[in-house]
């Protein structure tokens, strides 16, 4: 899989959705892609951020980490999103990100391009499926390759047996409710896998 360039834009308030694409990362890497993991930009205003501990502090520890671009999309090969949910959508913050890039899609130069997804909120049933399908929704516009769990392993049912993607439930403490870190790495391993045979189709 040293070929698959593989880009992890995520979008994370306090962290969860962060953690969830460092091990995507990991997976990615041991797997011999090549990745690059990108942030979505903060909207949120700095008296919003302020007024809750752990978005502050997620918020400074994460400065090092590069915003997403355009150019993330056109290089990979894949592409793994991850963001909470917001309301059973995706955040304004991914949705922004993805409105922006309509000369990408104008171009054709999301086409074919593997996706999958991921989410956390507060509860199993707190729109955790509905927030992948509307990132979904957007990349069927695209004319994306999109790529489930579905149940293609076991470890997804010991990590809530969500088949549209990974899902985590998180406590108002921050601490996921789930063990969920093999189920990433089952979906990275499952989307490299798709690339792959994508781009050998395509030779």
């Amino acid at each position: 899989m040293e070929n698959i360039k593989l880009s992890i834009i995520y979008y994370s308030s306090t962290g969860t959705n962060y953690q969830m694409a460092l091990w995507a990362k990991q997976q990615a890497e041991t797997s011999g892609a090549e990745v690059r993991l990108r942030k979505v930009k903060e909207l949120a205003p700095d008296f919003a951020i302020e007024q809750n501990p752990a978005w502050k502090e997620h918020y400074d520890a994460t400065q090092d980490v590069e915003e997403a671009s355009s150019d993330d999309i056109t290089w990979a090969d894949a592409l793994l999103f991850s963001a909470p949910s917001r309301f059973g959508t995706m955040p304004s913050q991914l949705k922004q990100f993805l409105d922006m890039q309509g000369g990408l899609w104008a171009n054709g130069q999301t086409v074919n391009k593997v996706v999958s997804a991921m989410t956390s909120a507060q509860n199993p049933h707190g729109g955790q499926e509905a927030t992948i399908l509307s990132l979904y929704t957007s990349m069927m516009h695209w004319g994306t390759i999109i790529v489930t769990p579905g149940y293609t392993d076991p470890v997804l049912f010991g990590a809530g047996g969500n088949p549209y993607g990974t899902s985590v439930s998180v406590s108002q403490d921050g601490e996921m409710q789930e063990d969920v870190e093999d189920a990433v790495k089952h979906q990275v391993t499952r989307v490299l896998d798709v690339a792959k045979r994508v781009a050998n189709s395509q030779q």
